[in-house]
């Protein structure tokens, strides 16, 4: 897994993000120092910062015990260039499918991340079984292994489960904001329920292991997380306008533009992922993202034109056409928008990048990706 090039400089959007999510974190990654924290899918969109942050607060703390991250991934889209450059020695790269049973050499680690998902809804669609496999088979072998060890002498400290926003479905206009104790409206049977569905049962297993064997795991619920990391042919609304931003061509909508979302910037997501990590109650589910503004994918695209224009001079504009896949909006929700006062009450989570900013910083770090 090593490549031989040079180490990757940051971008500087990047650098910042992580110099502030070490402060943000601080008390977070103190309690962790001199730890083994596993994150699985740690080749990823959220393994981007997940891996870098506890990494950034070493180097701006060398007088405390470092926080040693070791990466499981299967790396079935090929090893980012971020990450086989990434030359820090409390860094582990581990190639291995979430299916595998953890090996007997790996170190008993303390916190554990299981972000190992397939979470772009093309790619889902187009590997549903792996989908359900990682998020079910992969997430009970680590909570069996958890269960082992609940009661000794080296107990698991924290476990962490991605699950998602989509576990909600299409909610109905009463339950948005959606709090984290709506049940949901959710197909079984549609072309997107390989994921949504493999979510809500992987759930029901963390509530039950915390119930029932005193498992330390805990739930997020993403919302619409976008920025660096998130490559640009995810095929996501974000990578798709960047994409269509640098080629100079005008962004596409395969929509009308009319659902509505909210959008946090990863930083911010971040932040509230380890705070659950650390923080919060097992067998909990927490809603992460912003609470505001609830915009059109239309609007999205128009900020994004028109932030752009004024980065790069970029002058195309927003235009709609019908998508070749005849399932592509099937099943899509119409709204999205969280309650996220649990976690600002438990955990002291609070989304501090606007919109504006935060597209910012996105294409600004797409354009020092394309120039790298």
């Amino acid at each position: 897994m090593s490549d031989t090039s040079r180490p990757r400089q940051l971008p500087e959007v990047e650098s910042t993000d992580l110099g502030r999510l070490s402060e943000r974190l601080h008390e977070a990654f103190a309690g962790m120092a001199g730890t083994d924290l596993l994150i699985t899918g740690g080749a990823g969109f959220l393994g981007y910062y997940l891996v870098q942050a506890p990494l950034a607060w070493n180097r701006a703390h060398p007088s405390e015990s470092a926080i040693r991250v070791t990466v499981h991934d299967n790396f079935s889209r090929g090893v980012p260039r971020w990450l086989s450059t990434l030359d820090d020695p409390a860094v582990r790269i581990v190639e291995r499918d979430v299916l595998a049973p953890l090996p007997a050499s790996e170190p008993r680690f303390d916190h554990v991340i299981h972000a190992a998902s397939i979470a772009s809804p093309t790619y889902y669609r187009k590997y549903p079984i792996e989908t359900m496999d990682a998020n079910v088979g992969g997430l009970r072998l680590l909570l069996d292994h958890a269960a082992e060890r609940a009661g000794t002498a080296d107990p698991l400290r924290g476990l962490l489960y991605f699950s998602t926003s989509e576990i909600y479905g299409d909610p109905d206009a009463a339950n948005i904001p959606t709090p984290e104790t709506y049940r949901g409206h959710v197909s079984c049977t549609g072309p997107r329920a390989c994921y949504d569905e493999s979510k809500r049962y992987g759930e029901t297993l963390c509530v039950n292991f915390a119930r029932q064997r005193d498992v330390p795991v805990t739930i997020a619920r993403p919302f619409n997380n976008y920025g660096p990391g998130l490559k640009i042919d995810d095929r996501r609304a974000l990578p798709d306008f960047a994409r269509d931003v640098l080629a100079g061509r005008d962004i596409v909508l395969l929509s009308d533009g009319s659902a509505t979302r909210t959008f946090c910037y990863v930083m911010d997501a971040i932040d509230g992922y380890y705070r659950i990590l650390t923080s919060g109650r097992p067998g909990e589910p927490y809603n992460i993202g912003a609470d505001r503004p609830e915009i059109s994918i239309r609007e999205l695209a128009e900020r994004v034109t028109r932030i752009a224009g004024e980065l790069t001079g970029y002058d195309g504009q927003v235009v709609a056409e019908t998508s070749e896949d005849p399932d592509y909006l099937t099943d899509n929700p119409n709204r999205r928008c969280p309650v996220i006062d649990k976690a600002r009450q438990e955990l002291g989570y609070e989304p501090e990048v606007d919109l504006d900013d935060g597209l910012e910083r996105s294409l600004r770090w797409y354009l020092a990706e394309q120039e790298g």
